[in-house]
């Protein structure tokens, strides 16, 4: 039990009923883990994941994660966070995000029926009369809800708040009573809701469940925590070589964090590299070789942790043959153009086909775009695709384009 507990220390912030915790797991019965998700657009990333391998941890004991998906909730929208009331998801849409989730998840957690179970909130609130409910929200004060920061904050700057968003934690809390949860793992931001679930389950008669808040880290720009709006996250559907470029790329002072938090490195080896990071080694000021060896020893870290072993290899020695041999990669993907004659932005649109225009100029005007070794910076520069061309955009992103004219 104590080992569980440390393993699990190693990405807590907060534990509430930390004396719950212990009796629960020398208990040896299987414990009931809530994880709920709102079903908005997926995007988990690193920072995600954290939760997700404390959970692993936990299934691989025997344990019982129910991922509720919090398809009624989802209609009436977490305030977390947000300045502004959320846009109302149609059912289609809420549909489609639970699948993708599903499918995210899965890369981490296991999903075998013994340690794996889905449910929905609608079985219990389509269910639930107008009273019912009624007497759901007369067991929270106004005081309650308003002592959340993120209220007092809207309120402190003059803007409105909906009534169905002042009711969401409630319908969170009543989550952990109807779907027996023993244990939460979540962000700081769900704190408030999940510890008014504890107060439905004793006022309802149920033991309340454990609370742990997990370490929450900066993004790759060293500044805001992990956000698809700020693109300084690494997702988890990245592929092996954007996961080990991206954590190449982050400042030395993050080395230590994210290896604390994202690996299952030994401790001992986190101190060293934060020590390589920082120049506590003797070395200096940190930088250097031994920064990027350091992030080189994240990097492979991370990418085993999700891909395997033989996959970290491969990414290593393909970054080390693109960046400090100067070669190309080996495996380049391939392009087929319609056309024998381009442009540059032609090409990259090609290349690029989920950016923006915009977003591909300024690649342009920041110098990260070469043509077979040339730099190039205006957009309208014109293009022959009579023989192949090597495109690299940005640090990391290579293509082969050939003309289909050329070629057939």
């Amino acid at each position: 039990m104590n080992s569980v507990i440390e393993r699990l220390r190693r990405t807590t912030d907060t534990v509430v009923g930390a004396d719950d915790l212990r009796e629960r797991l020398a208990s040896g019965r299987q414990l009931r883990i809530k994880y709920g998700v709102d079903c908005t657009a997926p995007d988990l990333h690193l920072g995600h994941a954290v939760n997700l391998w404390m959970m692993r941890q936990l299934q691989d004991l025997g344990h019982r994660v129910v991922f509720l998906l919090g398809d009624l909730t989802t209609r009436v929208g977490d305030p977390t966070g947000r300045s502004e009331t959320r846009p109302v998801l149609t059912p289609e849409q809420i549909e489609a995000n639970a699948a993708s989730f599903l499918e995210q998840v899965s890369l981490v957690l296991r999903t075998d029926p013994e340690v794996f179970e889905v449910r929905r909130n609608s079985e219990w609130y389509d269910a639930m009369s107008i009273a019912e409910l009624l007497g759901l929200f007369a067991q929270v004060t106004q005081a309650q809800l308003m002592s959340r920061d993120m209220f007092r904050e809207r309120v402190a700057a003059g803007r409105e708040i909906a009534v169905h968003e002042l009711v969401y934690p409630v319908l969170q809390a009543y989550d952990s009573f109807a779907m027996r949860s023993d244990l939460t793992i979540v962000g700081s931001d769900q704190l408030f809701n999940e510890q008014l679930g504890r107060v439905f389950q004793q006022r309802l008669g149920a033991p309340p469940q454990v609370v742990l808040t997990t370490t929450i880290t900066p993004g790759i720009d060293g500044r805001a925590k992990q956000s698809k709006s700020l693109n300084n996250y690494i997702g988890l559907t990245d592929s092996p070589r954007d996961k080990f470029g991206k954590l190449m790329s982050i400042p030395d002072e993050l080395v230590g964090p994210y290896a604390h938090v994202y690996t299952e490195l030994p401790l001992a080896d986190v101190a060293a590299l934060s020590a390589a990071t920082s120049g506590a080694d003797g070395g200096g000021k940190g930088g250097g070789r031994a920064a990027r060896d350091a992030k080189l020893r994240l990097a492979a870290a991370v990418v085993t942790r999700y891909h395997g072993a033989g996959v970290a290899k491969a990414e290593l020695d393909n970054f080390r043959h693109t960046f400090t041999d100067h070669g190309e990669p080996a495996d380049i993907p391939h392009i087929a153009y319609a056309a024998d004659r381009a442009t540059i932005l032609d090409l990259l649109q090609a290349a690029r086909p989920t950016e923006s225009k915009s977003s591909l100029r300024r690649l342009l005007r920041q110098g990260a775009v070469t043509l077979n070794g040339q730099r190039l910076t205006d957009p309208t520069t014109p293009v022959s695709l009579t023989t192949p061309l090597t495109l690299k955009s940005g640090p990391r992103t290579w293509h082969r384009i050939t003309s289909v004219r050329s070629s057939g």
